[in-house]
Parts: C-alpha cells; sequence; structure tokens
C-alpha cells in the first residue's frame, strides 16, 4: 500500500534462538585505505554530519562539496599514509582489539551470553549494518559505549542519532541503553595514571605532562554542550593521581579547522610556547581518544613534535592512549557491569539451562499452535 512505512524484520521468528545481550562499540571511523579516493567519501560522511558541522545545511553542503572535498581529501590522504600499518587502519586495528579483548573479559565476568560488536560512526563496519547483524544472532538487549569518555554532541550525540535512526526503523527493535561518558570512571583514570607512570617509567620524565584533548567550537560551548568541562575534570582526576600541580599538567585542544575561536588553549600553540620558553622535553597524553588513530599518532607525535622542536625544544615524547592494554579492557569491563544491570544475562541468577528448557517449551507451545491452525 502506498505511504505504508516498512519496518525491516526477521523473516520467520524462531523459538529456537536464545535471547542475548550485546555490548556495542562505537568508535569514529577511518577511510579504508590511505588514498585521495577513500578518504573523500569519508570525509563527505564524516563533515556532513550536522551534529559535528553546526551551520545552515545548504550553504555548508554547498562549502563542503564544492571546496573541501576538491582539496582535503589529498591532504588527509597524505598524513593517513604516514601512519598507516601492514594491517591497516590504526584507529580500525586497535578498536578491533579492544572489542576482542573486551569479549574475552566480559566472557568470564558476565553469567550469561554478552556478545561484543564494534561499529565505526563514520565508514564501516556501520551502525546500521552490526545493529542488523545482532539482531539476525538473537540480540535482545543492547548496550551501546561509544569510545568517547567525555561527553560530546559532536560524537557522543552523533553516536545515539546513528543507534536512534537504526532501531526506530526496526520492527522489533532490541531494548535499548547508553553509556553517555565515563569521564571520570575512577577505573578509567587509573587505567590512564598508570600508563603515563609506565611511559616514565621506560622512557624517562619530561619537563611538562601536556593532556591533549580534541577541539570543537567555543560557540558549541555556550550552547550547553559539557565537553569543555568534562575534558577539565578528566584533567584535575588525572593530576591528582599522579600528584601533579595544574602548571606541571597543563591541558590544550587540538585539530582546530576553519577561523573560528575553538576551545583554548590550542595544542599547538601551547607546545611551541613551551620551546620558546626553553622547555626541552615535554610528554604528552590524549585523555579523550580511548585508541590511538590520526590525531594522536600524526597530529600530536609528528606534526606537534615538529612544531616543538621548531620552537626551540628537544623532544615531545607522545604517550600512548590506552588501546587494549589489561587496565582498559577492565575499566570498560566494570563500566558494561554495572550499567548492564537487571538483565537476565548479567544476573548472578542466570541458568543457561533453564532458558535452554524455557525455550523449548515455547517452541512446543508455537508447534501446538501450528498444528491447530
Amino acid at each position: 500500500m502506498p505511504g505504508t512505512p516498512n519496518y525491516t524484520g526477521l523473516a520467520g521468528h524462531s523459538h529456537d534462538t536464545r535471547p542475548q545481550a550485546a555490548v556495542l562499540l562505537v568508535n569514529l571511523g577511518t577511510p579504508d585505505a590511505p588514498t585521495a579516493a577513500a578518504v573523500r567519501p569519508y570525509l563527505a560522511q564524516f563533515l556532513g554530519d550536522p551534529r559535528v558541522i553546526e551551520y545552515p545545511r545548504l550553504p555548508w553542503l554547498a562549502i563542503l562539496h564544492g571546496v573541501i572535498l576538491r582539496v582535503r581529501p589529498k591532504r588527509s590522504a597524505h598524513a593517513y599514509a604516514r601512519i598507516w600499518t601492514p594491517e591497516g587502519s590504526p584507529l580500525r586495528v586497535g578498536s578491533e582489539a579492544l572489542a576482542a579483548a573486551l569479549q574475552i573479559e566480559l566472557s568470564t565476568q558476565a553469567p550469561g551470553p554478552v556478545r561484543v560488536a564494534l561499529a565505526m560512526r563514520y565508514g564501516k563496519p556501520d551502525v546500521a549494518g552490526t545493529i542488523a547483524a545482532l539482531q539476525r544472532e538473537g540480540v535482545r538487549r543492547l548496550l551501546v559505549l561509544p569510545l568517547y569518555p567525555q561527553y560530546s554532541a559532536t560524537s557522543t550525540g552523533s553516536v545515539i542519532d546513528a543507534v536512534a535512526d537504526t532501531v526506530k526503523g526496526l520492527r522489533w527493535p532490541p531494548e535499548l541503553r547508553l553509556v553517555n561518558d565515563y569521564h571520570a570512571e575512577p577505573a578509567y583514570i587509573a587505567a590512564l595514571a598508570d600508563s603515563v607512570r609506565a611511559h616514565w617509567a621506560t622512557d624517562g620524565r619530561g619537563e611538562k605532562l601536556l593532556m591533549s584533548f580534541h577541539g570543537i567550537p567555543e560557540r558549541y560551548l555556550r550552547a550547553g554542550d559539557p565537553y569543555f568541562c568534562q575534558c577539565h575534570a578528566t584533567a584535575r582526576l588525572l593530576r591528582e593521581a599522579l600528584g601533579l600541580s595544574e602548571d606541571e599538567a597543563p591541558i590544550s585542544f587540538q585539530s582546530r579547522v576553519g577561523r573560528e575561536r575553538w576551545l583554548h588553549p590550542y595544542t599547538d600553540e601551547t607546545v611551541k610556547a613551551f620551546g620558546a620558553r626553553g622547555i626541552k622535553r615535554i610528554d604528552v597524553v590524549s585523555p579523550g581518544f580511548a585508541v590511538d588513530c590520526l590525531e594522536t599518532l600524526e597530529e600530536i607525535a609528528m606534526q606537534n613534535a615538529d612544531f616543538f622542536r621548531e620552537a626551540g625544544g628537544d623532544t615531545l615524547s607522545y604517550i600512548p592512549c590506552l588501546n587494549a592494554t589489561p587496565s582498559h579492557v577492565q575499566a570498560l569491563a566494570g563500566l558494561v557491569l554495572r550499567h548492564g544491570q537487571g538483565w537476565p544475562e548479567f544476573s548472578r541468577g542466570y541458568d543457561g539451562a533453564s532458558v535452554a528448557a524455557q525455550l523449548a517449551a515455547a517452541r512446543e507451545r508455537a508447534r501446538r499452535v501450528d498444528g491447530d491452525a
């Protein structure tokens, strides 16, 4: 019938499928290859997201497709090529390793079946396709965990949009929960502090520990985005864990684009100022990134290291993201277990044999109904 909504469902519901819970990790995304041809559609999707760029749509899309996507893909492809590995994109490889490690950890801690899946907000594997695959596997309860410790409308907010757009088109959406942020999670702060101490133990210690977070336009803060405040909260807690003062461990914001004012102070200007002041070695950590990516491996460890040396410094020592380290995996597992409370698969009383018996009974009742029909 014309105009009738079309909801996606599973053909032929089976009473044999054991219900499961799943954790959907969502990271930003990556192009498929370090080439302009691969970067262009990725950037079009990313920069075309109204959550990321809050400008009037028609003028912005004209600028995006008429100017930016004609110039920026080649430049971005060069940057990606500097960090690309034989296995592929560091963000994709690192995120997959994190998901696999979390699956193993939850398999030992969750009483019932809990699947861990990975999706990217932009690029592949996409959110919609991943949720559809989980539904086919019998997932009836879905916990979404965006890999952004600090909430921003530009990141976590966009993930919420993608999940909502997907589930509203399903005939039988799963029960849904979402982790909004974990910027002050004690286990996350402890994992960050441990990673800094481990770096100091093996590589020595710089004169400053710069905490660099991804930037957003300052007007987003004025519009009510909590990101700036949550970054400062993470920085304060990390300082306290390490016993550092604000002067010893300042905060900065990276990756700005365009001409408008973004969150201050800027990372590139900060490292240049350190070099000009005669500081010879600094350490840089990026507490807003769960997995190493273009912004950490190329922008911080390469570009900003060059800025620091050119300004008079000697060494910018980059401290890697938490990635798939045991402390990070355990922190995320604790977060998942807490947010999953009340669901059968997370309950101590989960009994697989009882669930199987209930499924068998339901299957027999369905057969009798079919026979009567």
